[in-house]
């Protein structure tokens, strides 16, 4: 991995699960039965993801669990998602990352372009961003090997087809590393990189403006990159992504007065452009 990439490893998906994924064999906690209580108070699933839902709004996310799995066994996508980030996170459950890939790679197995509910992109492509991380990292102590390519191929497909800026800042992580079978290309890591940070997207802003700002394998526009990580660096949050800072730090030193003037000017004219 290059110097940049262990520099960035940290931030790899930030707001992704961090761990990989393995072909669902049927067996995992989605396919399972609601428990008979459960089947007695809720008429059907849908029903079971309002009142889980509605826990949640009230705090008691440990208590909808079990109508979260019924949903999620009668193939509420929703409940599908958010059982799989509970397992993820370990909240309200034990953390299981075994079992929140299997919830998540179910949206993705079930996904049909032809016949999919907008209202639910955001959720399946968050989904497909998910299981793209745990293939890509695998899972220890579980039948889940790292696999790469599989993992890139996640990634396009929400890179691609619903725009998700995880999916691209993930996708151009492994053009900028040469990973997945890919070669090294910091040109088209910029193109993906540019189309998140449009979106806002943090790690995407302060990578793209690192690349542009020392011209690694592209053309330098040095004041531009220092506008996308001045753009970062207001958007960065704490710990998890203190290298954002550290970059802008790097950057702005070795910037020139003239560097520096001219991304204000760039910096100005994007703020204008956004309202």
């Amino acid at each position: 991995m290059s110097a940049l990439g262990r520099i960035f490893l940290a931030g790899l998906c930030a707001a992704c699960c961090g761990a990989a994924a393995f072909a669902f064999d049927g067996s995992g906690p989605a396919s399972s039965s609601g428990k008979t209580k459960t089947l007695d108070i809720f008429k059907n699933p849908h029903q079971a993801l309002e009142a889980a839902l509605e826990d949640f709004r009230a705090g008691h996310g440990a208590s909808s669990v079990e109508a979260l799995k019924y949903a999620a066994a009668g193939g509420e996508t929703l409940a599908q998602w958010k059982l799989g980030k509970m397992y993820a996170d370990g909240d309200g459950v034990p953390r299981d990352d075994y079992k929140a890939y299997q919830y998540f790679l179910e949206i993705v197995d079930k996904y049909d372009a032809d016949a999919a509910n907008w209202r639910e992109y955001s959720v399946v492509a968050s989904a497909f961003v998910a299981v793209g991380v745990f293939e890509l990292n695998g899972i220890g102590g579980s039948r889940l090997k790292a696999d790469p390519e599989r993992a890139m191929r996640m990634f396009r497909y929400a890179a691609s087809n619903f725009g998700d800026p995880d999916a691209q800042y993930n996708l151009a992580r492994l053009y900028m590393d040469g990973a997945a079978g890919l070669a090294k290309d910091n040109r088209q890591a910029a193109r993906w990189l540019h189309l998140a940070a449009e979106k806002g997207h943090v790690e995407s802003q302060a990578l793209l403006g690192h690349l542009l700002f020392s011209g690694d394998g592209l053309p330098a526009q040095r004041a531009r990159g220092l506008m996308w990580l001045t753009l970062a660096r207001e958007g960065a949050n704490g710990k998890v992504q203190q290298w954002v800072q550290v970059l802008y730090d790097q950057d702005m030193k070795a910037a020139s007065d003239t560097d520096r003037q001219v991304a204000l000017v760039y910096l100005e004219q994007h703020l204008k452009r956004r309202d």
